[in-house]
């Protein structure tokens, strides 16, 4: 079988398959075309494969064995996902009229999945791709002063864990015991803390560029903007915040000095995000292999039956990306007066 490679203005590097007449010759196309592969990945950081016959979940489980035979669990769960076995999830479940902003699967655990793998089994009407970044061309794109930052002091997760507005601490960290959670934390340089109401606070410190194990590459590597206060709805996130303080929103960040990140900050980060995407309407049985590291991914909203599963393997550890910043499980509070006002 031969392959061709299609890169077209503003969308993700293509391989073709040459219509296998089943699920076993796809396979084995598959086998053949993965130095193909592994290279369109290193050069454009994700890549889709179209014509495979991939249409459920049992035939996408069986691609993935190919392509990513060592899988990675989903730790710190943060978005509601549907399980179906094998270690094949939905992509994501929530609502289609949400966008979902460019992030690193996991970048704020210290073991995370080098490879992710997407399988259309059901297109939507409109809407609905999966956008990719090239996260070394994000690094390129932001400028110098906020790069150093991030270089030298990285970035703050902060999270409260609730039964209503987000994940709760159970599916979260995949128990029911808060002793266990506290050893978890503990392991994975977090601080945890329980509230008198028995939910859970967690912060944590990661760095928010890091280097590609096998290539060296620096990127942008983080969750600064996905889970800022700032992305919220305005309304919603003055609700939010007027009722529950900045630190007890379901998601914050800001960066590893202890200052918050503002809203221009966050438009100036998510240009360089949105001048690096490129996008592919999903056919069904279309692949996207994504080098985890290299690229960011998202979400555009949909309307339609959607069905876009997922799975992660080839984990990586944080320590061998030669991080910026070393993690920690806090940072200093920001004073009350750094707290960002509107503009």
């Amino acid at each position: 079988m031969t392959a061709r490679w299609t890169v077209e203005p503003g969308g993700p590097a293509t391989l073709v398959a040459p219509h296998p007449a089943g699920v076993e010759e796809a396979l084995a196309w598959l086998e053949s075309a993965h130095t193909e592969l592994r290279a369109g990945l290193r050069a454009y950081g994700a890549v889709y494969v179209r014509g495979l016959p991939v249409h459920s979940v049992d035939t996408f489980a069986r691609v993935r064995d190919v392509l990513i035979p060592q899988r990675t669990p989903y730790r710190e769960k943060a978005t509601p996902r549907s399980d179906f076995g094998g270690d094949v999830y939905s992509s994501t479940d929530l609502p289609a009229a949400q966008p979902i902003r460019m992030h690193n699967e996991n970048s704020y655990t210290l073991t995370f999945p080098g490879l992710l793998l997407f399988g259309c089994l059901t297109a939507p009407e409109q809407g609905g791709a999966t956008p990719v970044a090239d996260c070394r061309s994000v690094l390129r794109n932001l400028p110098p002063h906020l790069v150093e930052r991030m270089r030298t002091h990285g970035w703050l997760l902060r999270r409260t864990y609730s039964d209503h507005l987000s994940v709760d601490w159970q599916s979260a960290f995949a128990t029911d015991s808060p002793a266990e959670v506290e050893r978890y934390c503990a392991g994975n340089l977090i601080s945890c803390a329980w509230d008198e109401d028995g939910n859970l606070r967690t912060r944590q410190l990661r760095p928010g560029t890091v280097h590609h194990p096998e290539t060296g590459e620096e990127v942008w590597f983080n969750h600064l903007a996905f889970w800022n206060e700032w992305s919220l709805d305005e309304e919603v996130r003055e609700t939010l915040v007027d009722e529950l303080g900045h630190d007890g929103l379901p998601f914050n960040t800001g960066f590893g000095d202890g200052l918050p990140l503002t809203r221009d900050e966050l438009d100036t980060i998510n240009a360089a995000y949105e001048a690096a995407t490129v996008r592919r309407a999903w056919e069904p049985g279309d692949l996207l292999l994504v080098d985890n590291v290299l690229a960011a991914h998202g979400r555009d909203p949909f309307r339609g039956d959607r069905r876009i599963v997922v799975a992660m393997g080839a984990p990586v550890a944080l320590a061998d990306c030669r991080p910026t910043a070393p993690p920690a499980a806090d940072t200093p509070r920001p004073a009350p007066e750094a707290v960002p006002s509107h503009g």
